[in-house]
């Protein structure tokens, strides 16, 4: 099926929806060249086909000599292009109805629509980037902070697969020594054997905890951390919200039970991209509206990645307080005292003794929210210091895979400390060779690339 989708040149528009200066119609395939021979009339005497790689040429788009638009035309011959095959770029002005024309006269002159991913599939089933790379596309797309972007194009520049080739290549070698005590059993090479596996089995257990120590952090900045703020009605949960977006998004009143509803908002905090949810206060509904709000607010918390449980300086903890501490106690946690510009009465000891992280802030004066932020970054990176050498899994399909080839290597090492034929030790080795297989694509069901380039935007 593969072989017979990439016998056909494809086309899509390749950049986005929408009025612009510029919009990019792409063609890849075989066809690419002799399709822009009918649809463009360059200045010059030169046609398209005859283009040298890697120029650009000035001329019109016309449909049998009427002019569709203007454009500038740029060849890319195979294979040194982004899918190994023929690519022709046409730049026309941005409009939709300028390039849908252009987009239709190239699929009436022999090419196909693209599917969602379609070019970047082809890169990949043509040999030009692993499937890690392939999906590191996508990440730089949809990168909502610069730290996400350096992870998606450290990934995009092969640094994981390089990394797990060399894991992978670890354990091939392992399996040499134990293929040559199972064809050659006659032979006594069982106490060799044994010391070759189990150093080699540390240096891969080594390498493949290195990169899941980075999962957590690499999954929060590609995906986001959803953080939660509570606390009883008036402890200035709008006003922290407004404080960290730095704008005024809340309404902020001296009104207890201002906010009847949770508001939602994305922000980047140090590179981190963070979905802030700022929950309704009230705790004893008066109506519907209220009820639904608590129940609401209630679902949020229980799906957070990190809860923010805010107090009033000012105020001596009540049932209300003690309510909300127990229903987070189970979660991740910042403790936030806010309005320390007022007399303090809170007892701070309790609050230190439910939870190990406690920030004080005064929210509306936007006081020590830096220290707030340093804090959930603290959580996100665990203590890690982020050098460019430090490797960040961010894709969960990679990190089950990494997880799943862990697991079978403990299964070796306990059947190697149990004296087990070796048969049954080269399989588990087998298995996460297949594991590491996957991330890099090197064996494949058909339905994970669709799951994967599905999520494509077309024209990419």
């Amino acid at each position: 099926m593969f072989k017979d989708n990439l016998e056909d040149t494809i086309a899509a528009i390749s950049t986005a929806q929408g009025q612009g200066g510029i919009g990019i119609v792409r063609l890849s395939g075989r066809k690419s060249c002799l399709i822009a021979d009918k649809i463009f009339i360059p200045v010059g005497k030169t046609k398209p086909s005859d283009f040298k790689s890697y120029t650009m040429h000035y001329g019109k788009i016309c449909d049998n000599g009427k002019i569709v638009d203007e454009a500038i035309l740029t060849i890319m011959r195979k294979p040194r292009s982004y899918t190994r095959e023929d690519v022709v770029e046409i730049n026309c002005h941005g409009g939709l109805l300028a390039l849908g024309q252009v987009l239709d006269l190239t699929l009436k002159h022999g090419a196909r629509l693209a599917s969602p991913g379609e070019f970047t599939k082809r890169a990949f089933l043509n040999g030009r980037i692993d499937l890690a790379q392939a999906e590191a596309v996508i990440d730089i797309i949809r990168a909502k902070t610069d730290s996400a972007l350096k992870v998606s194009l450290g990934q995009l520049s092969g640094r994981l697969s390089q990394e797990i080739s060399k894991i992978r290549k670890k354990l091939l070698d392992i399996l040499v020594f134990l293929d040559a005590d199972i064809d050659f059993p006659e032979e006594d090479i069982q106490h060799n054997y044994t010391m070759q596996v189990s150093g080699g089995l540390t240096d891969v257990e080594a390498r493949l905890n290195k990169l899941l120590e980075g999962a957590f952090c690499g999954r929060i900045l590609r995906e986001g951390i959803h953080v939660v703020i509570c606390g009883k009605p008036n402890v200035g949960k709008s006003s922290l919200l407004n404080a960290l977006l730095k704008k005024e998004r809340s309404i902020v009143t001296s009104v207890a039970g201002t906010t009847r509803d949770t508001i939602e908002e994305m922000l980047d905090i140090k590179g981190i991209p963070v979905k802030i949810v700022d929950t309704a206060g009230i705790l004893k509904a008066r109506d519907l509206i209220e009820r639904k709000a608590i129940l609401r607010s209630r679902e949020h918390i229980k799906l957070a990645d990190l809860v923010i449980i805010l107090f009033d300086a000012s105020c001596r903890l009540n049932d209300q307080d003690r309510r909300l501490i127990k229903e987070v106690r189970n979660k991740n946690v910042i403790a936030v005292i806010n309005k320390i510009d007022l007399k303090a009465r809170i007892e701070k000891e309790q609050i230190c003794k439910a939870f190990p992280k406690v920030v004080q802030i005064c929210a509306k004066k936007s006081k020590n929210i830096d220290s707030l932020e340093d804090a959930l970054c603290e959580f996100v990176y665990q203590g890690k210091v982020l050098t460019p050498e430090f490797m960040l899994v961010s894709n969960l399909r990679h990190i089950q895979a990494l997880k799943d080839a862990k697991k079978l290597l403990g299964q070796a090492r306990s059947a190697l400390a149990d004296k087990l034929p070796p048969e049954f030790i080269a399989q588990s080795f087998k298995d996460a060779c297949a594991d590491l297989d996957k991330i890099l694509g090197k064996s494949f069901p058909e339905d994970l690339l669709n799951r994967i380039f599905d999520d494509f935007c077309i024209g990419k």
